[in-house]
């Protein structure tokens, strides 16, 4: 059984992250949502509201599977027997921070990255957009999925 884990805080998921997972399903078994925990971080969500909003985006897809955890995310890929980390790519800079952290992990751990580039129509979308446009009041409900309403 081939396992992804598709790691990020997701406050909240979006559009593209939901079609990173949407398209993940084809090429595993189970894509696990791993939604890291950073005590220094300043989420404007609450943990189980960013949890809900995934498992209800993914309520009728057995092959999806949100987790919580803590420290390093190749920890949490053992754990789960997950021999891949899934990412996204929207933009030349993702891929140069991406890549340093895919080297790593797989220098401690032997866990590929697996990245698949975002679909053009949300490559533009990420959540600190998207907090930005609900703090202003703007019609955030374009870039995310359904499950995310306040």
């Amino acid at each position: 059984m081939k396992k992804a884990l598709f790691p990020g805080s997701f406050d909240p998921i979006t559009n593209g992250h939901y079609d990173i997972i949407k398209r993940g399903i084809s090429l595993f078994d189970e894509v696990i949502v791993a939604i890291g925990i950073n005590a220094e971080k300043k989420y404007m969500f609450s943990l189980e509201d960013r949890k809900r909003f995934i498992e209800e985006a993914f309520k009728d897809e057995p092959k999806v599977r949100v987790v919580t955890y803590e420290g390093l995310t190749i920890e949490l890929c053992k754990k789960e027997k997950a021999e891949f980390i899934l990412r996204g790519l929207r933009n030349p800079a993702d891929f140069e921070f991406e890549k340093a952290i895919a080297h790593t992990n797989r220098r401690l751990s032997k866990i590929e990255t697996v990245f698949l580039l975002t679909a053009a129509k949300t490559s533009y979308i990420s959540s600190s957009i998207v907090r930005d446009v609900l703090r202003n009041g703007g019609d955030y409900t374009v870039l995310v999925p359904d499950s995310v309403r306040i």
